[in-house]
């Protein structure tokens, strides 16, 4: 233990972490860039953040504040003691609805505070895109904005007052007319006030370098707005009281098309006198699909209010009026507003990727011009980026000109960082040919604060340097960021990777085979470290159980990042960090969906427990659930399912094999069936009915074992439909399709019997050479098939998830996987694509239930969502995941978690569901874990639909 490790444990109240997992966790923020602090400290008030200052100061040790660890200019690390203010520090302390004020600590993330406000009638006027995990701690820090800034101002018009801490431990309550301010800091103005009168560029998205000008006796001398995107460089805050404004009781979205996003940009500050909400805007090259969107290549995003809908309708069609547009839409409908909505919301992460695969990174993120010259700015732009071979996705607050771009840098070559260094440059020139800002949102830190002296002059950069040091004369407070900074080309985080390609058992095919880029995806926006899902959404159902960032997509990811640079990670796929952190996830392939950049941990993970394990001794759980198809053939040949079964019900003997077996004792043993799936098929007759199209069942392991009743509802519904139902050969070499099995003399002399299997158990465990071992006998299998036009139907969303995505992607060396993974189809889309004129029986009930991560995150829902309304079954599912997911829940010592996931959205849902509702979940986990949880029967849709065709 280190001697500054010790002081601090021995002064402070809150956690104090120097292990590799805590370091490594804050190396990086939604930036380019990485340092490796010495250790992270959550304080639990503002006593505590005063002892760690003396501390630190003691020992000479630098200290960043850090809430979300969203920024995108790297101003949230540092090299010393990084402040975690979201642990403990994330208090609404409390709401002033008279005054409309709130008060906060730095910690409390966006939405919280907004859903306090909400029942008011009031909220927080800024709201950047990543408003479900920012913290306000961070907006203040950065100055943050968001998409309704040309109605409600940037975070600096919000803040009323600021409790502070300076570097030597002094306590400030910063205010208007010089409240708070540190001795020296009115002298230091008073000397230069026509500097400071004349010296900032007047435009609403001015955030870079000090806001001096806000000291001004004509502006109130307001020691809290000047504070305001400082990015902890002046002073640590502990406390705020923020403004609310008053919120609209309707809204309405004008979405409006233009030939190109020039033409957008000309038209966003022609409707500002109308007093829209928001003007935001983008270009198709950053939308995956223009569905749902009006005609054209670029469209605005203007949002009106009003008390009533026919008031918000009326300014929105005012707004599409005024606009000289291709097409326009005007959306009053909440739930369309948010899904249109969130097109725009993930553009900071989808912008990561160009349309054809390859990297973009943040670096000029948000510069801002005045609106009226935000076409010719945008003209200029894209003609710099031509010159220097670049691309880029501009989008952002139009109406505000205030511009985010991901650019294709190279930022792993010498040449190209050389490259990002003169692109660098000659932008922020012509930001300021355009009277703008280097910085129009996120703040300067490293990425912009090296080009002030473009911006401001060098004798204003100067006074910036003396104003720091006022506030914190011995640089103890995040230095190297707004003043001295590193150089823009220094501390880049890609630089620690490995340069050749790391040798790997998954294909990455959208990574070009690399898994160090695919562990570059994530980039930080940190989307998985939301608190709550909406709609069908899923990841991240660890983190909030958990609440750790160790145990969100982008703590994992972080934590792959240093364990492949292997600098803080030493011991590489044998690192324990990395294996206790990815112990939590659940493979539940939300983030391949819900993640902007559709970062897929759980491939991620089993490539790490297939490394981390290789030629070692696995938890017995990777062999009891690993390896459970085995187990459960073995019982169905020896037909000594009963026997399990009256074994399982005897306590103590349970006790031991669940013990011996690495599985939780909280759970109950599920019950075998006593007559398998195929057996039943066998049984009466094996062959398909005479009729339409030939459909492949796939038998699964959970079907065929553990839920046959789902199988059986299956042939009865789809052969109901008019489709010829048969099961996969079982027998390798010249099998009929259609019986199951071969009736060939021949055939029975020269093939080896088996069963298919998507291998999922074993991918889910990390035994990818079993895995493959598998997939490869079940394409052996499968052959008869791929020489049909059938498609092979899978009932288990988990196992159909495998089929179209592991199955190709482990074998990707095999064009039989991409073939087979081609043809799976899911129950409803099965009948909705082979028996297109079928109606179901009519069930007319509610449904409730959840929607199963594997289908949200792969397979997609649609076909599902329309065979249930044809039904006559209503409502949403929910969404999040059950938090059984296969062997996760089973597992010993993550019951508490898996109850946890299953908490946030599924039992509420099904304690909450009206009577006579139908539960439905396809899913055998699903199922398991509502039984198991809430003593309720969930049912396969097939189920459902094979009891109303009697």
């Amino acid at each position: 233990m280190t001697d500054l490790e010790a002081a601090l444990r021995r002064a402070v109240r809150g956690e104090v972490g120097f292990d590799t997992t805590s370091r490594a966790l804050t190396t990086m923020d939604a930036s380019n860039y990485r340092r490796v602090p010495l250790g992270v400290v959550a304080p639990r008030d503002a006593d505590d953040v005063a002892a760690v200052l003396e501390v630190c100061r003691e020992h000479a040790v630098p200290v960043v504040a850090r809430g979300g660890g969203t920024s995108i200019a790297g101003q949230a690390t540092g090299t010393g003691v990084v402040l975690d203010f979201t642990r403990h520090m994330n208090r609404l302390v409390g709401i002033d609805p008279e005054a409309r004020t709130a008060v906060v600590q730095p910690g409390v993330v966006l939405d919280r505070l907004q859903d306090a406000a909400a029942p008011h009638g009031l909220r927080f006027g800024p709201d950047p895109s990543t408003h479900s995990r920012c913290t306000l701690g961070g907006m203040i820090g950065n100055n943050s904005c968001g998409s309704h800034s040309v109605a409600w101002g940037t975070t600096a018009d919000s803040v009323r007052e600021l409790s502070v801490l300076t570097a030597r431990g002094r306590r400030l309550r910063l205010g208007r007319e010089w409240s708070g301010a540190p001795e020296g800091l009115r002298g230091l103005v008073d000397g230069e006030l026509a500097r400071l009168r004349t010296g900032f560029p007047d435009l609403p998205r001015r955030i870079s370098g000090y806001a001096l000008d806000a000291l001004l006796p004509e502006r109130g001398a307001d020691v809290a707005r000047s504070f305001c995107g400082s990015e902890g460089t002046l002073g640590v805050l502990t406390e705020a009281v923020v403004r609310l404004v008053e919120s609209p009781r309707a809204r309405a979205l004008a979405v409006l098309g233009y030939a190109d996003e020039a033409g957008a940009a000309e038209a966003a500050a022609g409707l500002l006198p109308l007093g829209p909400l928001t003007v935001e805007g983008m270009a198709v090259d950053l939308v995956p699909s223009t569905r749902g969107l009006p005609r054209g290549g670029a469209w605005l995003f203007v949002e009106t209010g009003g008390d009533t809908e026919a008031e918000a309708r009326a300014r929105a069609e005012a707004v599409v009026r005024a606009a000289d547009v291709v097409d326009a839409l005007v959306v009053t409908d909440p739930g369309g507003q948010r899904t249109l909505w969130r097109i725009r919301e993930d553009a900071s992460g989808t912008a990561t990727r160009m349309p054809d695969g390859s990297e973009a990174w943040p670096g000029w993120e948000d510069c801002a011009v005045p609106p009226v010259r935000l076409g010719g700015y945008l003209r200029d732009f894209r003609r710099l980026l031509t010159a220097h071979g670049l691309r880029g996705t501009p989008y952002g607050h139009f109406g505000d000109g205030c511009i985010h771009v991901r650019i294709d840098f190279d930022l792993l070559s010498a040449d190209g960082v050389a490259r990002f260094r003169r692109f660098s440059q000659e932008l922020a020139d012509v930001v300021v040919a355009h009277g703008g800002s280097l910085s129009g949102e996120h703040g300067d830190g490293q990425a912009r604060a090296e080009l002030l002296p473009r911006m401001y002059g060098a004798e204003t950069v100067a006074l910036f340097e003396r104003a720091k040091a006022v506030w914190d004369p011995d640089d103890l407070l995040n230095p190297g960021m707004l003043v001295r900074p590193a150089p823009l080309d220094a501390n880049l985080r890609f630089s620690v990777l490995p340069r050749e390609p790391v040798d790997v058992e998954f294909g990455y095919p959208s990574d070009g085979g690399d898994f160090s880029a695919a562990v570059r995806r994530c980039v930080g926006v940190a989307k998985c470290r939301t608190t709550s899902v909406s709609g069908a959404g899923v990841m991240c159902p660890s983190f909030r159980a958990t609440g750790e960032e160790a145990h969100s997509t982008r703590g994992r990811a972080r934590l792959l990042h240093e364990m492949l640079a292997g600098e803080l990670v030493t011991d590489g796929w044998r690192s324990t960090e990395v294996r206790d952190a990815l112990d939590l996830c659940l493979s539940c392939k939300g983030c391949r969906s819900d993640c902007p950049v559709e970062v897929d941990m759980a491939t991620y993970k089993a490539e790490f427990l297939h490394h981390h394990y290789a030629g070692r001794r696995r938890p017995a759980a990777h062999y009891a659930m690993g390896w459970l198809p085995v187990w459960l053939r073995w019982t169905a040949r020896t037909r000594t399912a009963p026997v399990v079964n009256a074994l399982a019900s005897v306590r103590p003997l349970a006790a031991v094999a669940k013990r011996l077996g690495g599985i939780a004792r909280e759970r109950e043993v599920p019950r075998l069936a006593g007559e398998t799936f195929s057996r039943w098929w066998r049984r009466r007759g094996g062959r398909p009915t005479e009729g339409g199209d030939l459909v492949v069942l796939w038998p699964d392991t959970f079907t065929e074992h553990l839920s046959p009743s789902v199988g059986r509802a299956a042939v009865r519904v789809l052969e109901a439909a008019g489709l010829r139902v048969a099961l996969p050969p079982t027998l390798r070499g010249r099998a009929v399709v259609g019986d199951g099995t071969s009736r060939s003399p021949l055939a029975l002399l020269t093939a080896r019997r088996g069963q298919v299997c998507c291998g999922l158990t074993y991918v889910s465990t990390g035994q990818l050479d079993r895995a493959r071992a598998v997939m490869r006998r079940t394409l052996d299998l499968m052959a008869p098939v791929l020489e049909t036009s059938a498609p092979v139907v899978v009932l288990e969303p988990s196992c159909a998830a495998a089929l179209r995505t592991d199955l190709p992607e482990l074998l990707h060396d095999d064009p039989r996987a991409a073939r087979l993974a081609a043809r799976v189809l899911t129950f409803a889309e099965a009948l909705e694509r082979h028996a297109p004129d079928w109606a179901p029986p009519e069930v007319n009930l509610p449904a409730v239930g959840q929607t199963h991560c594997h289908q949200h995150a792969v397979l997609g829902d649609a076909a599902d969502r329309r065979l249930r309304e044809s039904a006559g079954l209503t409502g949403e599912l929910s969404g999040g995941c059950c938090g059984l997911a296969g062997n996760f829940g089973f597992e010993a010592g993550h019951y508490e978690v898996s109850a946890g996931c299953a908490e946030d959205q599924l039992l509420p849902a099904v304690r909450e569901a009206p009577d006579g509702a139908v539960v439905l979940a396809d899913g055998f986990s699903c199922r398991t874990q509502l039984e198991q949880l809430a003593g309720v029967r969930g049912r396969h849709l097939a189920e459902v639909l094979a009891e109303r065709l009697d």
